[in-house]
C-alpha cells in the first residue's frame, strides 16, 4: 500500500521546537496565575518590582510577566505553521531573551527600571532560554529545504 505525503502531514524539526516552546509558555504563563504554583500570590502584582509573587517558588513574576509568556506562548503556536516564520520565532525571540538578559544584569532589582519584574533565577532562565531559541532557530534550519522537498517518494508498507 502506497500512502503520499502531504506537506501538511509533514511537520520540519524547527515547526516543532517551535510549536514546542510556544506551548511551554502559554503553560508558563498559566501557571504564573495560580496560586500555589505561584507563591505569595496575594502580592502578585500589574508591574514593577514590588511583586513578591514567584513562580515556583523562584522566579518573580507578575501580571505583566505573565502576559508577555502568554504572547509568546500564542506567537510560538502561529509561526509555528512554517518554516520561515518558525525560525524568525526561535531566532527573534532569542534574541529578544538575550536583550532582556542584558537589561536584567544591568539594572537594579529594587529600582522602578525592575518593571517586569527580574531577579537573579530570571536572568539565568533568560540566559538559557536566549541561547537555546537562537540555537535551536538557527541550527534547525541549515540545509534551508522543507522536509517535503527533501523526500518527497511515496511511504511503502
Amino acid at each position: 500500500m502506497n500512502v503520499s505525503r502531504t506537506p501538511s502531514d509533514i511537520r520540519s524539526a524547527v515547526e516543532k521546537a517551535a510549536l514546542l516552546i510556544g506551548v511551554v509558555f502559554l503553560i508558563v504563563g498559566i501557571l504564573g496565575f495560580i496560586p500555589g504554583v505561584t507563591t505569595n500570590y496575594a502580592s502578585l502584582s500589574a508591574a514593577g518590582h514590588h511583586s513578591e509573587a514567584k513562580l515556583l517558588g523562584i522566579f518573580q513574576v507578575s501580571y505583566l510577566h505573565n502576559a508577555v509568556h502568554l504572547l509568546f506562548g500564542i506567537a510560538g503556536l502561529v509561526m509555528a505553521r512554517s518554516i520561515p516564520a518558525a525560525k524568525s520565532y526561535l531566532a527573534g525571540g532569542g534574541f529578544i531573551y538575550l536583550l532582556l538578559w542584558i537589561y536584567g544584569l544591568i539594572i537594579d532589582f529594587d529600582g522602578a527600571a525592575n518593571f517586569i519584574p527580574l531577579n537573579d533565577a530570571d536572568n539565568w532562565l533568560h540566559l538559557v532560554l536566549g541561547a537555546g531559541m537562537m540555537a535551536l532557530g538557527l541550527f534547525l534550519t541549515r540545509d534551508g529545504t522543507a522536509p517535503e522537498q527533501r523526500d518527497s517518494r511515496p511511504i511503502s508498507d
